[in-house]
């Protein structure tokens, strides 16, 4: 694993996090707070991780999924609780309640990573397309 920084994540990571944030402070519905915050955490995450480590986008992404389901299954298992760090911010961070529909956004998540890492990758590779005009 090499270390590198590469500042487009890292913007795109403070960006995601003040967008968290703001959904957590005045967002107070049953759609955009649980369910686009889950789909945005993993996004999040992986920006963050792509700001510092040089992996590849797949490996990066297969981590943060892992992870985001480990969280999920520590809240099955009242993990907090168990632990006992029974703290706001840390309910906040880890959560409480497990979701099927979190697990799902964790993954629509990440797919939405995964196809927009491809297209740029894609274009990357294969370059500008030199069509002439007819």
């Amino acid at each position: 694993m090499m270390l590198k920084f590469q500042y487009r994540y890292f913007i795109l990571a403070v960006l995601i996090f003040f967008i968290e944030v703001f959904i957590a402070v005045f967002i107070h519905d049953e759609i955009i707070r649980p369910h686009i915050g889950d789909f945005l955490v993993v996004i999040l995450i992986y920006c963050f991780l792509k700001s510092f480590l040089k992996l590849s986008f797949w490996k990066t992404a297969i981590v943060v999924l892992i992870f985001a389901y480990a969280v999920e299954v520590g809240q099955y298992f009242k993990i907090v609780e168990k632990l006992n760090l029974q703290n706001t911010w840390l309910e906040i961070i880890i959560g409480t309640s497990f979701s099927w529909i979190d697990i799902l956004a964790y993954t629509v998540g990440i797919g939405f990573v995964l196809l927009v890492e491809g297209v740029i990758s894609n274009r990357h590779i294969s370059g500008p397309q030199n069509n002439p005009v007819q």
